[in-house]
C-alpha cells in the first residue's frame, strides 16, 4: 500500500476513531494525540498483513486510550479545580459524527463523560464500545485484547456504576427560553431573577484548570449559585457576547469575542428550571475548538 493509499484508508475511518478516543479520554486534545500515535502506528505495518484495516485501527486506538487514560487520571487528582471534559462543537459534518439520535447524543454529553470519570480504563472502553458504537462483546473482547466472560463482567459493573445517569430530552425551544431569560437576568444583575430559574439544589461547576480565575470548588444552592453568576458576569464578562451553538450534541452557549472562544457554558435542565452549570473557561481546552472554528470560519449554527 503507498502512503497515499495508506493516509485515505486511515481518514476513512477517521470520524469513528475520534470518537472512540474522545468518549474514552473526555479530552479532545487527548484523542488527537491518540490519533497521531494511532496514524505513526499505521504507517509502520505491513498493511497486505491486515485483514480487516477498520478493526486493527480501533483496536490500536482503544488501547492507546487504556494507556493514556492512566496518566490522565493521575493528572486528574491534582486538577486545580472541577475536571470538565473539553466541549467539541457539533453539529452537521461535526467531528463526532451524526448525532442524530437520543442514545448517540447522550454518549457524548458533559452529564454522561463527568460520570465516566468513575470507571475504570477497562469499565470504561467496554462501557462506550458497547453502548456508544454498538459492538458486540466479541468484538469488544478482540479489541480490549480480554475475554468475552470478561467483558460482560465490566460493562455490567459499569451499566450499574451509571445507572441513572440518562438526562431527559428537553425542547429545544423551551431551553432557548429559559437560558435567554437566565442570560438576560444574569447581565442585568438580577439575583431574584437568576434565583426564580434555579433549583434549590442547583450547582455550577467551573473549569478554569487553574490557567483563568474561576470557582475551586463546586457552587451549590439557589441563592449562592445567582450570586455567583451575577458576580462572574459583572467582573469577566465585559466585551463578550453569549451565542447559542451545538456543543457534544446539546444546545450550550458559546461566550465569544466575535472572533475566538472564551467560555462555554452548558446549562442543565429538567425543562422548568435550571439544575446545574458547566462552565468551561480553561483555554488549553478551549483550543481545540477554536482551532476548529478558524478552518471552518466561524462558529457553526450561531445564533444571536
Amino acid at each position: 500500500m503507498t502512503g497515499t493509499a495508506a493516509l485515505e484508508d486511515f481518514q476513512a475511518h477517521r470520524e469513528r476513531l475520534f470518537g472512540i478516543a474522545y468518549r474514552m479520554l473526555g479530552s479532545a486534545t487527548d484523542a488527537d494525540d491518540v490519533l497521531q500515535d494511532a496514524w505513526v502506528r499505521w504507517q509502520g505495518v505491513d498493511h497486505a498483513r491486515v485483514a480487516d484495516p477498520a478493526a486493527f485501527l480501533a483496536r490500536t486506538v482503544t488501547n492507546l486510550c487504556l494507556t493514556a487514560l492512566t496518566s490522565a487520571r493521575a493528572r486528574r487528582e491534582v486538577y486545580a479545580g472541577p475536571w470538565l471534559p473539553e466541549p467539541v462543537l457539533t453539529g452537521p459534518g461535526g467531528e463526532l459524527g451524526p448525532l442524530e439520535e437520543a442514545v448517540q447524543r447522550e454518549s457524548v454529553s458533559f452529564a454522561l463523560l463527568t460520570l465516566l470519570e468513575r470507571l475504570s480504563p477497562a469499565e470504561r472502553a467496554a462501557y462506550v464500545l458497547r453502548e456508544a458504537f454498538a459492538y458486540g462483546t466479541r468484538e469488544v473482547a478482540e479489541l480490549t485484547g480480554t475475554s468475552e466472560a470478561n467483558v460482560r463482567q465490566l460493562h455490567s459493573r459499569a451499566r450499574r456504576h451509571l445507572d441513572g445517569a440518562g438526562t431527559r430530552e428537553v425542547d429545544p425551544a423551551r431551553w432557548r427560553e429559559l437560558t435567554t431569560r437566565f442570560l438576560t437576568a444574569a447581565a442585568e444583575g438580577d439575583l431574584a431573577g437568576l434565583e426564580a430559574l434555579l433549583t434549590a439544589d442547583v450547582v455550577v461547576r467551573a473549569d478554569g484548570g487553574g490557567v483563568v480565575n474561576a470557582a475551586r470548588r463546586p457552587v451549590r444552592g439557589r441563592e449562592a449559585v445567582a450570586r455567583y453568576v451575577a458576580g462572574v458576569v459583572a467582573r469577566f464578562g465585559a466585551g463578550l457576547v453569549p451565542a447559542f451553538v451545538e456543543v457534544n450534541g446539546a444546545s450550550a452557549v458559546a461566550l465569544t469575542d466575535g472572533t475566538a472562544l472564551h467560555g462555554v457554558l452548558v446549562l442543565h435542565t429538567d425543562g422548568d428550571r435550571l439544575g446545574a452549570l458547566d462552565l468551561v473557561v480553561n483555554p488549553e481546552k478551549l483550543a481545540h475548538a477554536n482551532r476548529r472554528l478558524s478552518r471552518i470560519g466561524g462558529l457553526p449554527g450561531l445564533e444571536g
